[in-house]
């Protein structure tokens, strides 16, 4: 089936490595065995987005459209593809394959993943071709614009906080109040959980409370260790921030058997005490963020919740400027790329 929406599209390409963002015009892309054509309402910009940008992994065809956190419509349905219809508002995110893991229910370690905007074009334009096994339904009370950021940002902070042991009364730091670390204190904030928000300078104290922390540690003036400790040691530390130095050292203010969640991405290696470790049994951990269908459930959980991005929106022509906001960290607190200025 094809809606026949547009036949040409508007597109951002990276050419090569370290190369400006071009925009394109191309035709409408058609949808394959297993596929579907999205027509792109919104597309989050993302940190991971600079793997396109800079060549930070091999193999990346280019010219590539980077951006996965998309939000839209699905136009033309592929041959084979069951349980989606024309017209029916979808999201898109990592998605994978049939290797080992995925056949063992592992998604998201896929050998063979294929990433909108890293090996496949993304949502860095009006349209884009997705596999099934990546789509997501878009609940009806939530707008483009706000679901795109949680696929990505969202999964990822939900996901880490729902599956790693803590119960709800438990304390849960959140270090950064940033993209992902704004999510993580208001999905810890819903999940019940007593929260301390961990960030540099006083002035983020009133942001943290208004996100629903219930306390607020500032990296510039407070021991860390000894305010987590003071307060009963940490059950779970999301680390939000790049800062592999601080990543490390908040370890020692975790509780016995404590888990420290990393899903910021700092440039140097997190140096750890194998003491900090081993009194109280603590644990440091990666985590992705999460299939499709975890992806479905924080849009259903946000709805529910009233959980929120809080974001910053710009037409598709004005890429460079969100690009360049986001990555030195001056968005507030997530770049959206918006395809229809009358779509939300």
């Amino acid at each position: 089936m094809r809606g026949g929406i547009m036949s040409k599209i508007r597109a951002i390409q990276i050419a090569k490595p370290g190369a400006a963002f071009e925009l394109v015009e191309r035709e409408q892309p058609r949808a394959g065995r297993g596929e579907v054509v999205v027509i792109v309402e919104a597309c989050g910009i993302c940190h991971s987005d600079s793997i396109a940008k800079d060549g930070l992994l091999p193999g990346i065809p280019y010219p590539i459209v980077p951006g996965h956190e998309v939000a839209g419509v699905i136009d033309e349905v592929g041959e084979g593809v069951v349980g989606w219809q024309s017209g029916t508002r979808v999201g898109v995110g990592w998605f994978g394959g049939n290797c080992e893991p995925c056949r063992r229910g592992d998604l998201i370690s896929c050998q063979n993943l294929r990433i909108p905007g890293v090996n496949m074009d993304g949502g860095y334009a009006e349209a884009m071709v997705a596999p099934v096994s990546g789509l997501v339904r878009i609940p009806d009370d939530l707008a483009a614009a706000d679901a795109a950021p949680l696929l990505c940002a969202g999964v990822t902070t939900y996901n880490a906080l729902r599956h790693r042991g803590a119960q709800p009364g438990d304390m849960v730091a959140v270090f950064g109040i940033g993209g992902l670390g704004h999510l993580g204190v208001q999905f810890a904030s819903k999940m019940g959980f007593r929260k301390v928000a961990i960030a540099r300078g006083a002035e983020k104290a009133a942001l943290a409370k208004e996100l629903g922390a219930h306390h607020y540690i500032n990296t510039e003036a407070d021991d860390l260790t000894k305010e987590l400790t003071a307060l009963g040691g940490a059950r779970a530390i999301l680390s939000t921030a790049p800062d592999s130095k601080l990543t490390g050292a908040l370890v020692a203010g975790l509780s016995v058997r404590g888990a420290s969640i990393i899903i910021g991405l700092g440039s140097e290696p997190i140096h750890l005490s194998a003491l900090d470790l081993v009194v109280g049994s603590r644990t440091v951990k990666g985590h992705a963020s999460g299939a499709s269908i975890d992806s479905e459930d924080t849009l259903n959980f946000s709805v529910l919740s009233g959980v929120r991005a809080k974001i910053e929106k710009m037409p598709l022509e004005r890429v460079a400027e969100a690009y360049e906001r986001m990555m030195k960290a001056e968005a507030r607190f997530r770049m959206v790329l918006t395809m229809n200025p009358a779509k939300p």
